[in-house]
């Protein structure tokens, strides 16, 4: 088994580190390994020859002091404590987070460890967790600040804490606050620091190139309730619970006009004591504008509002399928998807002009705590007529592990976290960006078009609608 694993551990060893801040860790010289025509074994899988460098690549970055997971994993005695625990979660894949299959197109920054990554920390603890010799030992990353990215071009502080109580039903709430910006920038990456993060369930960021959100109160607490952000009408993504910050590829970003105000638009889930909130926004910039304008292409629209998202108590398996034929070549830039508790499955193929299709995600276990985007390494041409098709797939029964009610109920569309919701998004280019305008004209129309078909047919929808939209 050891040979094995020496063997097929040979191709990983020399590795890079990806995200910006950290120090590249010394690649690992196979020539030390090899005498000849012979190869020099350990006698045992130890944490300095064999461990370290698996838990440096994949575990480090949030499993230091200051962020989200529960204890660090910088040295011997971290992973010593926590041995078992880890080849537990590593062998069911529950750990790194990273919910993607493979898909036909590779993804940048993946956290998915290999088969035989796995098989070495099953043999380390096995063997009882030999530390190994000093010497072999790969120093730890260095981070350059407290920010995952590194440090931001600009750090945004909410005015003042929002107070969460402990119980109620879960809140929307939109804070401004004021950029000062002279000039138009080009933001290639947001993270955000929660200072409760236990109550955040996700947030959006907007912003308003008015400048005046941050006058908006509504009450003692800071900001106005509701999930429209006003006059903050320029999207630049969001954050969901277990998601990582990232930058969008190189040579694309979204553009906050001169005098805008930043809005945090907040979704707040109470989780049984009283919270106080108050994040801190690390904004990174580009040095240049784009030469081409990022696409969304959600499907089904609006996180399926308007699909017949009403799913029977007991259901084992409600499906929502929803199809797209791009009107314009585009390149793909990468994927997201977004649904609450009761989602299982969720899949998202193009079928190519020529008839071929490729899977560009297809996620079979979801998990609310895990929400990410998957960019992939190079951009993937999709040629006008490459037909998308989408499919989410929900367990309402009680052999799902994930469903909060018990027994289980009827559940809808809704706000809540425990209604539920669910898309699949294609972020892509115009291959041709002076085809943009007729892409995003395409995608705009779909989606009145579907949202009036259902209203037509619903007419209580329009009802609830104002209700959600605070009208």
């Amino acid at each position: 088994m050891r040979d094995l694993i020496f063997w097929k551990r040979l191709a990983w060893f020399g590795f890079s580190w990806h995200h910006l801040g950290m120090r590249s860790l010394p690649a690992l010289s196979l020539g030390a390994l090899v005498i000849g025509a012979g190869v020099v074994s350990h006698a045992a899988v130890t944490f300095n020859h064999d461990v370290a460098p698996v838990l440096y690549r994949n575990c480090t970055y949030c499993h230091r002091p200051g962020e989200a997971a529960p204890f660090p994993l910088l040295s011997y005695r971290d992973a010593q404590k926590k041995g078992k625990t880890i080849a537990k979660v590593t062998a069911s894949r529950t750990m790194p987070p990273w919910k993607a299959e493979a898909a036909s197109y590779a993804y940048r920054d993946e956290r998915r460890l290999t088969d035989e990554q796995i098989a070495l920390l099953q043999a380390w603890v096995k063997d009882g967790m030999p530390e190994g010799d000093p010497a072999e030992k790969p120093e730890p990353p260095r981070f350059a600040s407290g920010w995952q990215l590194g440090e931001p071009d600009l750090v945004v502080e909410m005015p003042s804490a929002y107070h969460v109580p402990a119980d109620g039903p879960d809140i929307y709430r939109n804070i401004g606050v004021p950029l000062k910006l002279g000039e138009d920038k080009w933001v290639t990456a947001i993270d955000m620091r929660p200072s409760a993060r236990a109550v955040v369930h996700h947030v959006l960021y907007f912003a308003d190139p008015s400048g005046k959100s941050h006058e908006r109160q509504q009450g003692s607490e800071p900001g106005f309730s509701g999930m429209r952000a006003g006059n903050a009408t320029v999207h630049l993504g969001g954050w969901a619970v277990g998601g990582q910050p990232s930058f969008f590829p190189e040579g694309l970003a979204l553009r906050i006009p001169r005098g805008s105000d930043l809005v945090v638009q907040y979704h707040f889930h109470p989780t049984g004591k009283p919270e106080s909130e108050k994040t801190l926004a690390g904004l990174y910039f580009a040095k240049e504008a784009p030469k081409r304008m990022l696409a969304r292409i959600q499907m089904p629209p609006h996180y399926s509002l308007f699909s017949g998202l009403d799913i029977p108590a007991g259901e084992k398996d409600f499906v929502l399928r929803d199809t797209y034929t791009l009107p314009v070549s585009v390149d793909g830039v990468g994927v997201s998807a977004h649904a609450h508790y009761l989602a299982k499955q969720l899949k998202m193929t193009a079928t190519l002009p020529g008839g071929e299709t490729k899977t560009l995600l297809w996620i079979k276990d979801w998990d609310f705590a895990w929400q990410d985007k998957y960019y992939f390494k190079q951009f993937v041409a999709l040629p006008t007529g490459t037909r998308l098709d989408a499919e989410i797939h929900w367990d309402n029964s009680a052999d799902n592990p994930h469903n909060p009610s018990s027994p289980p109920i009827r559940v809808a569309w809704g706000e809540e976290s425990r209604d539920e919701m669910g898309s699949i998004s294609l972020i892509a280019v115009a291959h041709d960006e002076s085809e943009r305008p007729a892409l995003q004209q395409d995608i705009s129309q779909r989606n009145r078009r579907i949202a009036a078909d259902r209203l037509k047919a619903d007419p209580q929808l329009a009802v609830k609608l104002k209700l959600l939209l605070g009208e």
